[in-house]
């Protein structure tokens, strides 16, 4: 049987040693197949399904790493300020792609790809982990090449905005397990890295869940996920890259600079939201 160790180097053998069979198995046949269907599933979805209003109102376990406070807003339903633009629905599509291209290049490689979607449930939230490979619970992740680095150098427990140690802490407690893993991607190069999570450094996501609760049944607004920061030394100040990726950051922070709310300006490496103008910076202002 094969370990979780060889993924990635058995991954990568099968596109410079070629499989030993002329042709496919059956089982890889069938999962290749599962894989086209999961894809049209994936884009139809996008396109012509929308959750209802009851379900993004349910506390699910993929929420648990996020701040309180966005939690707050999915869960009461709050309107998001920011509508996902189509490039960026485009890159959710192609991120759900990834993944299921790992799962399949796994089962590929000869290693075990079990518990697909598997419905777990810690302290009464539900949610549906990737799967398990060789025993591990593992999340998949597609991410960027500044993210990537994250997985593949460790760093990931000190630089987290995004919550997923806290989602994947919640998962493996769910499963009783004392390790887990994230498989991610890096979409732009197509370099694949493990990065293991042992119980000592898991996040308490049953104590987690708890403190959320106490928010969402006393309709409590949380605080602020993330402080603003300084931009410079001109004594502007922008988002934290927390807040910078939240549908909800304008009503957020509808209190920056004096009640004006943020004020958007268009660098060359993209948009950055400021929450005190005391410089007007040199570009185009949004």
């Amino acid at each position: 049987m094969k370990s979780i160790f060889t993924l990635i180097e058995d991954i990568y053998k099968l596109f410079i040693d070629k499989p030993p069979t002329k042709k496919p198995t059956k089982a890889i046949e069938k999962a290749a197949a599962q894989f086209a269907e999961r894809v049209k599933q994936h884009v139809l979805g996008r396109i012509y399904e929308e959750r209802s209003e009851k379900d993004r109102r349910k506390l699910r376990l993929s929420q648990i790493g996020r701040p309180a406070r966005q939690v707050f807003y999915d869960v009461k339903g709050y309107k998001e300020t920011v509508d996902p633009s189509g490039p960026t629905q485009i890159k959710f599509l192609y991120g759900n792609i990834l993944e299921e291209l790992l799962i399949l290049l796994s089962t590929i490689a000869g290693h075990k790809v079990q518990d697909e979607q598997k419905e777990v449930i810690l302290n009464g939230v539900v949610g549906h982990k990737d799967c398990r490979i060789d025993g591990v619970t593992v999340d998949i992740k597609s991410t960027s090449s500044y993210a990537f680095k994250k997985f593949e150098n460790g760093s990931l427990a000190s630089d987290d905005p995004f919550g997923y140690i806290g989602q994947l802490s919640a998962y493996a407690q769910a499963e009783g397990d004392k390790e887990a893993a994230f498989f991610a991607i890096d979409k732009q190069r197509g370099t694949l890295a493990l990065s293991f999570l042992h119980d000592l450094e898991m996040e308490d996501a049953s104590t987690k869940i708890d403190n959320l609760r106490t928010y969402l049944d006393d309709n409590h607004l949380p605080p602020r996920c993330y402080a603003d920061i300084p931009e410079g030394t001109s004594g502007n100040r922008k988002l934290a890259i927390g807040c910078v990726f939240c549908p909800y950051k304008f009503g957020c922070w509808a209190d920056a600079n004096g009640g004006r709310g943020i004020r958007t300006f268009d660098y060359a490496n993209g948009p950055r939201f400021f929450t005190q103008v005391l410089r007007e910076p040199n570009v185009p202002e949004l």
